[in-house]
């Protein structure tokens, strides 16, 4: 099954740190999103890998950090 990993941000500037460090950690960018809105930062992961990108994203002090089946439409 497939996750859709959303971590929330109080700045811009961690958001995009946490971006980056999916980025140079290997996660395809296809899979990646960065809401400079709203300081969101969302990855579509298999679940085999769904703990290794929530740990890099807590390590930049999200507001919250939530999953859900990811759904393709």
């Amino acid at each position: 099954m497939t996750q859709t990993v959303t971590a929330a941000y109080g700045s811009n500037d961690k958001a995009v740190n946490a971006f980056d460090e999916l980025v140079s950690e290997g996660f395809p960018r296809e899979k990646l999103y960065l809401d400079k809105e709203t300081n969101e930062v969302k990855v579509i992961v298999p679940d085999n890998t769904q703990p290794e990108a929530e740990t890099i994203l807590r390590r930049h002090e999200p507001d919250d950090v939530s999953s859900q089946p990811f759904e393709d439409s």
